[in-house]
């Protein structure tokens, strides 16, 4: 096992707590193409090394992770096989990211959008900068959340608020988000490193078996629901990404600087 192979992650440590950054910021740390591929396997390798205990997941540059990639999503389209493959990476990432029996804080230090809203909220402890947004806007670009975002997103904020939210793609910020329960804590972007880093301290000197296995308590029922409610997800995101209509029509108006015109095929 080693984290040195990963090109759109990086590594560092102190201690034994893992810094995990997502390093595509030219693209906003958009999990497409490469990133996808790595995010399906480096929850597994996390895993296995044997030098940490806390890990902490950040973005570099000005965002988390903002968003879908529309080329990605054109060449997806064109490419049905590749979805296919793509599918199996999604179902990977949940699953092993639920299996991941280390603290996981997301430090959302900008905007979480999309899957990289899906990689924050499946974290165990959720601190973000002030200004950060975080949204899943799946149904804008006639997609839906079957990577994952249907299952944690009403289970933290409830199912009322969560239908909103999923259905209109709305964004908010990170006040909005701790009031609504997405996420634990909003804190100045000033003061963000230094609060990550103390709560991870303090986890890092609790004892590590009992906190693993608290994790993998609490965590069952959510192995039980994403085996239970990815396949369906991830087959509907399929059948609107190959052959809606609608989806093609969002490509295109995002291409071209305008609002889409959905038509409902």
């Amino acid at each position: 096992m080693s984290l040195d192979k990963y090109k759109c992650f990086e590594f560092t440590r102190r201690g034994r707590i893992l810094y995990m950054t997502i390093n595509v910021p030219e693209k906003l740390n958009s999990l497409a193409m490469d990133a996808h591929t790595e995010l399906s396997t480096v929850f597994i390798d996390i895993v296995d090394d044997p030098d940490s205990d806390v890990v902490i997941i950040s973005g570099k540059g000005k965002a988390f992770s903002a968003g879908g990639d529309i080329p990605y999503m054109q060449w997806l389209r064109d490419n049905p096989t590749e979805f296919y493959r793509v599918i199996r990476e999604a179902k990977r990432f949940i699953s092993t990211i639920l299996e991941c029996d280390k603290i996981l804080i997301a430090k959302v230090n900008g905007d979480a959008i999309g899957l990289g809203s899906t990689l924050a909220v499946f974290c165990d402890i959720i601190f973000a900068a002030d200004h950060a947004r975080f949204g899943d806007p799946h149904n804008n670009v006639a997609l839906i959340s079957g990577d994952g975002g249907q299952i944690m997103w009403p289970l933290l904020m409830g199912y009322g608020r969560a239908k909103h939210y999923l259905y209109t793609g709305e964004l908010f910020n990170a006040q909005k988000a701790e009031q609504l329960g997405l996420i634990h804590e909003a804190v100045p972007a000033d003061e963000l490193d230094a609060k990550v880093d103390a709560y991870a301290d303090r986890l890092a000197r609790m004892p590590t078996q009992s906190l693993r296995w608290s994790k993998s308590t609490i965590n069952t029922p959510l192995r039980q629901m994403a085996a239970s409610m990815m396949d369906i997800g991830m087959a509907y995101e399929n059948l609107a990404a190959c052959l809606t209509d609608d989806h093609q029509e969002a490509i295109n108006a995002f291409s071209e600087k305008r609002k889409p015109q959905f038509t409902g095929r």
